[in-house]
């Protein structure tokens, strides 16, 4: 049975004494404890959202320079291609002008010696005819 006397007050004050001192002794120092830890989860989760963020942004912008560089290069390169492509198609036309021209002087070179064979075999038909019809009848005429 419970009695009401002395001692069930002095274990009351006891109770609320080790209440307070508890409380500035421990609960206090833990629950402050427990907040600067919940700040700094807080700070530390920030920081790594911004981390995150800044390295998305990195990733588009070095994406985006890598697309210009490479639109870049291939315009080059395709410039290149077409400047070497004309060059070819003109060495190729002057060589073919220059073929040309030099088989019409030799076309025509040749043309003038038929000419000079021919009028110099027609100079000599009637030798030929002569000497043909001389061995043909078997006697000279």
């Amino acid at each position: 049975m419970i009695t009401v006397d002395i001692t069930m007050l002095i274990h009351v004050m006891n109770i609320l004494f080790l209440i307070v001192v508890l409380n500035a002794v421990l609960y206090r120092p833990v629950r402050r404890i427990l907040a600067e830890r919940k700040q700094k989860i807080t700070d530390l989760n920030t920081d790594v959202d911004t981390f995150n963020k800044n390295a998305k942004l990195r990733a588009e912008q070095f994406d985006q320079k890598f697309r210009d560089a490479r639109r870049k290069a291939k315009a080059e390169f395709d410039a290149a291609r077409n400047e070497a492509q004309e060059a070819g198609t003109e060495k190729l036309q002057q060589i073919k002008s220059e073929s040309d021209k030099a088989k019409a002087a030799q076309l025509s070179t040749v043309a003038s010696e038929v000419k000079a064979a021919e009028q110099a075999l027609k100079g000599q038909v009637g030798s030929f005819a002569t000497e043909m019809a001389g061995k043909v009848l078997g006697r000279a005429l």
